[in-house]
């Protein structure tokens, strides 16, 4: 895709350009009870106010009531952190889409400590996808490379072999690939470790997700929003929405802090704005 290297905004040339939203997604993980999340959800709706960012929850399954009750009319989506592969079964204190249908509008699928503690594979994972589109939930796909593989050169191959293996999985699903898929790009080296990405090596990762979901059958790859996943702040999300290619964060720990959340979402809707205000100068049949 072409861009246009202004800080913040997507491409400039009108033949190819579109228009991507904004989207900040919390991913709570194992954190809050019902009571407390409710009342954090609350907190964070009052705080990240911004119409033109599309924000999504992710608290514990437990918590997926008592969340959606605090965020009514607020315009901030609830999620699911994972999800079963199968629709029901003898799958003892496991959750499957059909009963997260009506509690939860997204879900979160394939993220890097479900490879790494729980042994999912790319195939699985797949059939994760498949399930989330059957019922109607919006799924947010985990994709990224180890210090190892990074530093083998093998970063760009492994994101393209998780995505290839994942989607083909997904696609043999009635109803194919979904269109409103999003994928965050979580560069596990950089998940709790100190070491921290560059914009430009999310930006360069962007490029190749899209290209490899092309490759896999996704309708409009231009379209697909990509998230950045590896340890975000109020203090580094900057850097990544200043790169055209990257459309929002999946937010892990900074999640569970109001202020750093009010920051994160403050900074992505100037992103936001940007590329409404860019929208405005396309020639008809191009914003």
């Amino acid at each position: 895709m072409a861009k246009m290297r202004q800080r913040g905004v997507s491409a400039i040339a009108w033949d190819d350009w579109v228009m991507r939203p904004v989207l900040i997604v919390a991913n709570w993980k194992m954190n809050t009870t019902p009571a407390d999340a409710g009342r954090l959800a609350a907190a964070m709706a009052a705080a990240t106010d911004e119409p033109l960012v599309d924000r999504v929850i992710c608290p514990p399954f437990v918590s997926l009531t008592a969340v959606g009750e605090a965020l009514r009319g607020t315009g901030i989506s609830v999620g699911a952190q994972n999800v079963h592969a199968e629709a029901f079964g003898a799958y003892t204190g496991e959750i499957s889409a059909p009963m997260l249908a009506g509690l939860a509008t997204w879900c979160i699928v394939g993220h890097s400590e479900r490879r790494r503690d729980d042994g999912e594979t790319d195939a699985l994972i797949g059939r994760k996808l498949g399930r989330c589109r059957e019922f109607g939930l919006r799924a947010i796909l985990c994709v990224g490379e180890s210090l190892e593989e990074r530093e083998a050169g093998q970063a760009e191959s492994t994101v393209r072999n998780q995505l290839a293996a994942a989607l083909a999985a997904a696609a043999s699903f009635d109803g194919g690939l979904d269109p409103g898929l999003v994928v965050a790009y979580e560069p596990v080296w950089a998940i709790g470790t100190g070491r921290t990405a560059r914009g430009s090596d999310a930006a360069a990762m962007a490029d190749a997700i899209r290209a490899a979901c092309a490759e896999s059958g996704v309708a409009d790859p231009a379209a697909l929003a990509v998230l950045y996943g590896g340890s975000v702040t109020s203090a580094s999300i900057g850097e990544f929405l200043a790169e055209p290619s990257i459309d929002g964060a999946l937010v892990g720990g900074a999640s569970l802090k109001v202020d750093e959340m009010a920051g994160i979402v403050a900074r992505a809707a100037l992103t936001a704005r940007a590329r409404h205000a860019a929208a405005d100068l396309a020639p008809a049949g191009h914003a």
